[in-house]
């Protein structure tokens, strides 16, 4: 299954993506807010599992190219939380993308494009997306998408340990009545 906006593809992975995606995540300026993988065994298991999701659920985490531009850009889609908190069950929104392409608005449309696929395919009655509290830039593309803030639903990463500066969590939420509404 694939998804298009006006300038991305949101594809299957390809084996070819494996060394752009481990180059991605250990990017210091993408891991300085998000989980790195040990070892590239790490991301070709962690790709294959994607795959898997995919083929079980019809929907996972899509690898990104620019439309007319072949190559990898980074991912995005929506996921089962594997975590328990005072919000789950639920299904997140997740997306990274390689810095070289930061400041173009692609993880904002990526994002929307697959909230509405959530919504409309899926038929989720509410999607969240969580970010530390320092990663601004990812909580700016939450309220771009139309996503709401209620600081009583901020949280401790229960996956991350104490003294983690990642550890404090801020919640986005997006009910399918708000996004109907904002469309």
């Amino acid at each position: 299954m694939e998804l298009r906006t006006k300038r991305l593809l949101l594809r299957e992975w390809k084996d070819e993506d494996a060394e752009p995606a481990a180059q991605l995540v250990d990017d210091p300026r993408v891991g300085k807010y998000l989980a790195k993988f040990d070892n590239r065994a790490a991301i070709d298991a962690w790709i294959t599992a994607e795959r898997e999701r995919f083929k079980r659920h019809g929907y996972g985490l899509w690898a990104i190219e620019r439309l007319g531009a072949a190559g990898f850009v980074g991912f995005c889609g929506i996921v089962d939380v594997a975590y328990q908190a005072h919000f789950t069950p639920a299904v997140e929104v997740s997306w990274r993308l390689h810095p070289d392409h930061w400041g173009h608005g692609y993880a904002t449309e990526a994002a929307a494009t697959v909230l509405d696929f959530g919504f409309r395919n899926l038929k989720l009655n509410e999607i969240i997306a969580n970010a530390a509290v320092d990663n601004v830039a990812s909580q700016r593309v939450m309220e771009r998408v139309g996503m709401s803030h209620d600081p009583n639903d901020d949280f401790d990463h229960p996956l991350k340990a104490a003294d983690d500066p990642l550890r404090r969590q801020v919640l986005y939420r997006l009910t399918y009545q708000d996004w109907r509404q904002k469309r």
